[in-house]
């Protein structure tokens, strides 16, 4: 998966947490804005770290940066996206979990 797909999901994830839409948590329900803000604030964070690890990739290109920096950024950026991917798969597991009660 690559930093376009991190911004499409980034993009989906606005959308459907509109700041404007807050009926839910002011009816009382805090817990309603705070999943869709912890899922924007997990992808904003893995976004920026792709981005610093690409950028340190384009500086070790042009001698600017260390082999070792880029490694580390590389693997750091691995793990956290390995991390969104996992929390979307367990969310889609859910929905079709949810899907297949019986009504």
């Amino acid at each position: 998966m690559d930093l376009a797909a991190i911004r499409a999901y980034a993009q989906a994830a606005r959308q459907v947490s509109d700041p404007n839409a807050t009926s839910a948590a002011s009816a009382g329900n805090p817990v309603a804005s705070g999943f869709g803000d912890m899922v924007m604030n997990a992808l904003s964070e893995t976004q920026a770290v792709m981005q610093a690890s690409e950028s340190l990739t384009a500086q070790n290109a042009t001698g600017q940066a260390e082999l070792v920096d880029v490694v580390t950024a590389m693997a750091a950026a691995e793990v956290q996206l390995e991390t969104v991917i996992a929390v979307r798969d367990q969310v889609i597991r859910a929905y079709q979990e949810i899907l297949r009660m019986p009504i």
